[in-house]
């Protein structure tokens, strides 16, 4: 069965020893191969994330998306799940960094492993995702417009969420960005000094930017959607992935 998956709610021992529910999917009948971290938006551990999980294993890596919410309302649904975690402040960066490195662990060590591990995250996991590269020993990185990667959020948003800026010296692996030109955050300009700040550290990158696309683009189930952005954003991840997965990690 080359062509068949395995799918399911695990655990995963995350930030502080807590187990943790996470949603896991495995190629079957394929050779070892990287594994890649699914990180939630902020509306939390739903269907379409887990949609996106199966998509890794149908291009034969191993995935795992941790609910990151699950501590703040445990079994609830994911609606409830994040609007308790917003009322919270959010997940705070270093229980995300345990929490992520709990599942990349769990990837390395699963029989379908390879040692090599990624992250890619949309919206609040887009941050998220890059601040796992920051981090935490990755291989590559996927950063699907993250929002206030280098701008905090304005107040109304009630997020305990400070800017990364100070920790992109630190970045450990390469980094995709996918970005909507209409996006309003991060915005065309957040974008732009991004990518000029990461030039200015050497630190290995590459960013698109989709035109008629702003937030959400590759949310097929609200209007955001743009479907020749998406289809060209997930060829663009599936091609990185296969060039920083390959191989034996070093972890």
């Amino acid at each position: 069965m080359r062509d068949g998956l395995e799918a399911g709610t695990v655990t995963v021992t995350g930030a502080g020893g807590d187990e943790i529910v996470a949603y896991a999917a495995h190629p079957m009948g394929a050779p070892p191969a990287g594994g890649v971290v699914v990180i939630h938006h902020m509306p939390g551990y739903d269907e379409a994330t887990k949609e996106i999980t199966r998509r890794f294993a149908a291009w034969g890596w191993s995935a795992v998306c941790p609910n990151l919410h699950h501590r703040f309302a445990p079994g609830a649904d994911p609606d409830d799940a994040a609007a308790a975690a917003r009322a919270a402040g959010g997940v705070p960066d270093e229980q995300l960094l345990g929490d992520v490195d709990g599942a990349a662990a769990y990837l390395r060590d699963h029989p379908t492993g390879n040692g090599r591990v990624a992250t890619i995250g949309f919206c609040s996991g887009g941050r998220q995702s890059v601040l796992a590269g920051c981090g935490l020993d990755l291989d590559a990185a996927v950063d699907c417009y993250g929002a206030f990667v280098l701008t905090p959020p304005p107040a109304e948003y009630k997020l305990d969420v400070s800017t990364l800026e100070p920790r992109l010296g630190d970045l450990s692996c390469p980094l995709l960005g996918l970005f909507g030109v209409e996006d309003k955050a991060p915005t065309p300009a957040e974008v732009t000094r991004f990518d000029a700040l990461l030039t200015e550290l050497g630190k290995p990158h590459e960013f698109h930017s989709f035109d008629d696309a702003g937030h959400a683009f590759f949310a097929v189930d609200r209007p955001a959607y743009r479907q020749a952005a998406a289809v060209e954003g997930w060829r663009l991840v599936r091609e990185f992935l296969g060039r920083h997965l390959a191989g034996e990690g070093n972890a």
